[in-house]
């Protein structure tokens, strides 16, 4: 057989390829093999019939809290991203210095999902809401964050931060200096959570590189990324401008949809769509990544620019273009299908703000390394 699995028919979305239409995708050892019209199924070991479905490569969630069992805020991530289309995840931060070695002895190593994370500035991590993790800046020790690492540099992307007001006890600036410094070492770029901030976000935006990432960019609590006549900042779009990523992350108490549309009619959309999904926000507001796709092609983004967005873009950003977010041949073989239901939705932001809309993406399929992992309702 040329192929070991053969996913036949459906209407491929690949923004990476410029490609919309209907073809088919052919796995071999675990990669893409070949993308195309009429691949016969005799070709192929295992054959699945996506006709009606929108294909597209793995997503990709930039912003989620996997760290099951120890985190306070952890799923997992086998059940509630693998199993809805999303191949790759990134922790954001749901692990520190002093947390991360199990973190991936008994997480990362151990799910089918692939996982990446973003190190807390934070030793402790995200272990308690009851006790913020930076109340006491003691536990932004930038020396253990560095040596960590550094120790597991093949599965850490960068520094993450939250520096709302309840949790760094007045003291943003400095724990982001902090993270900066880490960071900075590391070569690698920092996470910063926004909304309740102590200081202006100018002031934070300034502050950072390009390629830092600002995650909860349409947050409803101030100061965010609009004035108070509802127009975006223009340090904002400078930041934009000097390369600073601006990503979704919806979350249980994040994402306002008045704020995310008040920023698209004046063109300033996510740079990533990502979740946020953690065990507060997983049965609302948030469900899954499609469900926060599909919010955004409610506000207008379509369809294949939605897609780019939780694949193409993140691939970008956490190192991986052509290997993730992709059905080009050579990349890794992930892919997951949707269907495309219209109807009247209830779409709802971490507000209680509640829209109709009249299409959803459903997760049907997922394939992750060349091999199913889930066929919901199949």
């Amino acid at each position: 057989m040329a192929y070991d699995l053969l996913v036949k028919g459906g209407t491929v979305v690949d923004p990476s390829q410029k490609l919309h239409q209907v073809c088919d995708v052919a796995f071999s050892g675990g990669k893409v093999a070949a993308v195309g019209e009429g691949i016969s199924e005799g070709r192929a070991q295992d054959v699945i019939d996506a006709s009606g479905l929108m294909v597209t490569p793995g997503l990709i969630d930039l912003h989620t809290h996997v760290y099951w069992g120890v985190s306070t805020y952890g799923i997992d991530a086998d059940d509630t991203c693998l199993a809805r289309g999303v191949t790759t995840v990134v922790d954001a931060g749901s692990a520190g210095a002093a947390t991360f070695a199990g973190f991936r002895r008994y997480v990362l190593e151990r799910k089918r999902t692939r996982i990446l994370a973003f190190l807390h500035i934070s030793a402790m991590g995200l272990l308690s809401r009851e006790i913020q993790e930076l109340e006491d800046m003691r536990w932004a020790d930038v020396v253990a964050a560095v040596e960590v690492a550094r120790e597991h540099s093949d599965v850490v992307l960068g520094i993450k931060v939250r520096l709302s007001n309840y949790i760094v006890a007045g003291k943003d600036i400095e724990a982001l200096t902090r993270s900066l410094e880490a960071a900075g070492q590391l070569g690698k770029p920092v996470m910063v959570h926004i909304g309740r901030t102590p200081s202006p976000l100018p002031r934070i935006l300034e502050m950072m590189r390009p390629g830092d990432i600002i995650t909860h960019s349409f947050t409803g609590h101030a100061p965010n990324i609009l004035d108070g006549d509802g127009n975006v900042l223009p340090p904002v779009r400078r930041a934009r401008e000097r390369g600073i990523v601006f990503d979704q992350g919806h979350g249980a108490g994040s994402h306002s949809f008045d704020v995310a549309r008040k920023a698209l009619a004046q063109g300033f959309g996510p740079s990533t769509i990502s979740s946020d999904l953690h065990i507060y926000s997983l049965e609302h507001p948030v469900h899954d990544l499609a469900t926060c796709i599909s919010k955004y092609m409610h506000f207008g983004v379509s369809l294949d620019e939605a897609v780019r967005l939780s694949t193409e873009a993140p691939a970008e950003i956490i190192g991986m273009s052509g290997r993730v977010g992709t059905l080009k041949a050579g990349a890794e073989g992930d892919l997951a299908a949707f269907r495309l239901e219209e109807g009247s939705f209830t779409f709802t932001d971490s507000y209680e703000n509640s829209v109709e809309g009249t299409r959803r993406l459903v997760p049907v399929i997922t394939v992750k390394g060349g091999k199913v992992y889930r066929v919901a309702g199949g």
